[in-house]
């Protein structure tokens, strides 16, 4: 999925979640808990297909840095150290696009897992 331009991203700390307005007129507020348990890196989706880790615990996580990657990406720093994985725009259009079924996924693996979002 090709994002159409990011034009705006605003941190909102008070309820930790990332605002990102695109120039297709899309608006998503991104928790970081979301952002956390979606994270693009390797230590989250594996190397491979298949690969993927479930990542329980993170309903406090904030994020405590935000570092642009030329006109294409974000670097995202979360409290728990967490700060590898290069949020491209595209992925977190995605993310956007997506987020209530990647959030039911998430929950529903969670459960089946015994897990929960508690730190």
């Amino acid at each position: 999925m090709s994002a159409p331009d990011l034009t705006d991203i605003v941190l909102h700390q008070a309820t930790r979640t990332l605002e990102l307005r695109f120039a297709d007129g899309s608006e998503f507020r991104l928790p970081a808990e979301f952002l956390r348990v979606h994270s693009p890196s390797a230590e989250v989706q594996g190397h491979g297909p298949g690969q993927a880790v479930l990542v329980p615990g993170k309903r406090e996580v904030a994020i405590t840095g935000l570092e642009p990657v030329g006109h294409y990406a974000l670097q995202i720093t979360f409290s728990d150290g967490h700060d590898s994985g290069l949020f491209g725009f595209d992925y977190l259009y995605r993310l956007g696009c997506e987020q209530d079924a990647l959030w039911q996924r998430y929950l529903e693996r969670l459960a089946g897992a015994g897990l929960t979002r508690e730190p």
